[in-house]
């Protein structure tokens, strides 16, 4: 290994936000079952507050001539827009690990309170832990890449298209099939639930029920469709479907500081409830393990800047924030020739 693997460094976060002592913070150190997540409880009194406010100024905006509608409406997303990704990850890590001690009615309804403002599927805990993380991008799983030409955005589209329209049904069926009735049930109901919201918020009023509750539901779908591509869009055949080989890694890069290091995908498929602020601490005890399985790692970018350079063809740009895990001198071209090996769709998964 060169010197310069050698020397390699991250500036991910390490350590969770540290608060004064404070009667909130005494309360998570009681009713948490971790004390690092109180990052997750000050996340949401915020949001819950911001966008409370944000969704009454926008309703009262809508009613107000001199206030454009666009205007209020675009103000309305950039809120929106600003909290969404930290919230949905923040759901992707307590739906990972226990999270409130007591009282434990907070559990069930934490999700759905931030649903209702994100627009984040109700059925997002069944989908990920009830089949993504069991299925792991094979041929079952209702988002798996494999059948896709992942740098290409038409293969996108239909990918997108086929989960805005049809995952309620297939998802619900999946978990029936899996004989996991309870999940099914609670995606099922909840999206419905979900649905009767937004249609009786556009009744009420078509411009707020569309700004605040139509719009949000189908951009968040959206974005994390392009999350899940990016981060299973380079797939090794060669050896067996693991995170390893069916997942990448974004490290050094300002959405893990705002996202809870959720650019550790391999790392958390390999080990789906490790606290997020040990990713990159294991990530660096096994460097050696990703640069022999071939693992793809990206430095400064995140899974959703991957997808659109993938869309647009912008290898080189991938290749300059190609890691050499193993320090060896690859070129560009060698990296590139990599990647696109990698992209080609698969109709199943080559045995050994």
């Amino acid at each position: 290994m060169t010197e310069e693997a050698a020397h390699f460094v991250l500036t991910d976060p390490t350590e969770a936000p540290k608060y004064p002592d404070s009667a909130l913070s005494r309360w998570c150190k009681r009713s948490l079952y971790e004390a690092r997540d109180e990052v997750f409880v000050r996340l949401s009194l915020v949001v819950v507050i911001v966008m409370s406010s944000s969704m009454a100024a926008l309703w009262f905006a809508l009613r107000t001539p001199a206030v454009p509608p666009l205007l209020a409406v675009a103000a309305y997303l950039a809120v929106w827009g600003w909290f969404s990704a930290p919230v949905i990850l923040m759901l992707h890590n307590t739906m990972h690990r226990p999270f409130i001690r007591r009282p434990t009615w907070l559990n069930f309804i934490h999700p759905y309170v931030m649903s209702f403002f994100f627009g984040i599927p109700t059925g997002y805990g069944q989908h990920h832990l009830g089949m993504h993380h069991v299925e792991d991008n094979m041929p079952e799983d209702l988002s798996s890449t494999m059948r896709y030409r992942r740098d290409s955005f038409l293969h996108f589209l239909v990918y997108f298209g086929r989960f805005l329209i049809f995952i309620l049904g297939e998802l619900t069926a999946y978990l029936l099939r899996k004989r996991r009735q309870r999940m099914a049930r609670r995606a099922f109901f909840g999206e419905a639930l979900h649905l009767g919201v937004i249609a009786c918020a556009i009744a009420l009023d078509w411009r707020f029920g569309v700004a605040a509750f139509a719009i949000p539901t189908a951009m968040v779908r959206f974005m994390m469709m392009v999350g899940n591509w990016g981060q299973h869009a380079f797939l090794n055949a060669t050896r067996k479907n693991d995170g390893l080989s069916n997942s990448i890694t974004c490290i050094n890069s300002g959405y893990n500081r705002r996202a809870f290091n959720d650019g550790y995908h391999i790392g958390h498929h390999l080990k789906a409830n490790r606290h997020w602020t040990e990713m990159p601490k294991d990530f660096l005890a096994h460097r050696a393990m990703y640069a022999e399985a071939g693992a793809i790692v990206f430095e400064g970018v995140d899974f959703f800047l991957v997808s659109i350079l993938l869309w647009t063809g912008r290898w080189q740009f991938l290749a300059r924030r190609f890691v050499r895990l193993d320090g060896q001198a690859r070129s560009n071209d060698d990296i590139i020739a990599l990647l696109k090996s990698r992209v080609a769709p698969l109709t199943e998964w080559p045995t050994a």
